[in-house]
């Protein structure tokens, strides 16, 4: 199982429109891709909210090559529409791990 996780900090003004995008539009979007089994979608606490929350969205997939068939086929069009929408009011960061 490997888990493509993506690390957000968004800035305080946007949180409660950008949350309900990420849920109602920019996740399912990625599911509807068909590379990934499940999703989980945290809020990170005990940390300095200064510039704003944290979150974390974790999809899970079963092989490297449904993952890396996301990364090339997909996720440059679903990471310009969210850079399109939200311009530099976010960042995020992302990894790929894997289950042990």
């Amino acid at each position: 199982m490997l888990v493509y996780n993506i690390t957000l900090k968004v800035d305080p003004s946007i949180v409660e429109e950008w949350l309900a995008w990420q849920k109602e539009a920019h996740i399912p979007e990625i599911m509807a891709t068909g590379k990934f089994d499940s999703y989980k979608f945290f809020r990170l606490l005990e940390q300095d909210e200064t510039d704003g929350p944290t979150y974390i969205v974790q999809y899970f997939t079963s092989t490297k090559e449904r993952y890396q068939q996301y990364i090339d086929g997909h996720a440059p069009l679903l990471r310009q529409k969210a850079n399109d929408k939200w311009g530099n009011r976010f960042v995020g960061f992302r990894t790929l791990m894997e289950l042990v």
